[in-house]
């Protein structure tokens, strides 16, 4: 038997919020807009595969070259893969954007930035539209909302507490210094600026990324699938691991399941969004002490 705390504290946190949801999820199969075709649920999973589909193809760092060559048809790149043109004037802007992608002193600035900010703006732009044009709604129905964001506060810590001991120990893998920052610091390359401007756009692609599997995902199939929303969410979000370590990927799937229902829980992206940012620059941090970074 639990203490009558433990019991209490249980049944607010997770046996009310799921009580609330089932109820939620019945009055919408019990109405009359149930019997009809779900639009909204073909919307949102054709525009969920479009999003993914168009990062793929188009998201990936290596893009930014391509776009610059579309813009003038050509490049002056060295053997090496870098860009020769930087003693000469370069007033085109398909120049100065390949001169950002290829010089060896802002390569991995200019790739990284750009997967993070296309993703960002996939992430957000797409759903956002579909949401207010196509469905006339507002995004705080969909966990873009400041009110009781940081309710449970305490999870925070708590989720800390558990992963904390969790990431010390997978830092100590090859694979994973191998694999973390994705901004590869040069041999005596300083912090500022570079990585931390790489970290911003990380930081912000998060702010896209919990909108769009956390908010967009859950909360435009949750009156049809209820807290099973979370489930059709966390495929697709695992999925998106595939490259990454194998246990990076498996704890995508606890991830998912428990910053959904935080979602679901609070009508909130943030507190799931600020716990994605931590975790990401905890992961870059121990990575790089493991490398030796700091001495």
């Amino acid at each position: 038997m639990l203490p009558d705390g433990l019991r209490q504290l249980f049944r607010s946190f997770i046996v009310e919020p799921l009580r609330r949801i089932d109820r939620e999820q019945r009055e919408y199969l019990t109405s009359e807009a149930s019997h009809r075709p779900d639009w909204k649920i073909v919307v949102v999973m054709v525009t969920s595969a479009l999003v993914l589909t168009l990062q793929f193809y188009f998201g990936r760092g290596d893009s930014i070259g391509r776009i610059a060559d579309l813009l003038d048809g050509g490049a002056m790149v060295s053997p090496d893969g870098y860009y020769e043109g930087s003693s000469r004037l370069t007033d085109s802007f398909a120049d100065r954007l390949r001169l950002w992608a290829y010089s060896r002193e802002t390569t991995e600035l200019a790739t990284g930035s750009y997967w993070a900010l296309f993703s960002f703006a996939t992430y957000l732009l797409i759903p956002w539209f579909v949401i207010a044009v196509v469905f006339r709604q507002r995004l705080s129905d969909y966990g873009c909302k400041l009110k009781g964001a940081f309710t449970d506060w305490w999870v925070y810590i708590v989720f800390f507490l558990v992963m904390g001991p969790l990431l010390l120990w997978v830092s100590t893998h090859r694979h994973f210094q191998m694999t973390f920052p994705f901004y590869k610091l040069r041999r005596d390359e300083a912090l500022w600026p570079y990585f931390w401007l790489w970290e911003l756009c990380y930081f912000v692609q998060f702010l896209g990324l919990e909108f769009f599997f956390r908010g967009f995902m859950v909360h435009g199939t949750k009156h049809r699938f209820g807290v099973y929303s979370i489930y059709v969410m966390a495929v697709p979000y695992c999925m998106i691991h595939y490259g990454k370590p194998m246990l990076e990927s498996l704890g995508a799937v606890i991830a998912a399941v428990v910053l959904g229902f935080m979602s679901l829980k609070n009508r909130s992206i943030w507190m799931g969004a600020s716990i994605h940012m931590s975790v990401a620059l905890s992961m870059d941090m121990l990575s790089l002490w493991r490398q030796g970074y700091f001495g």
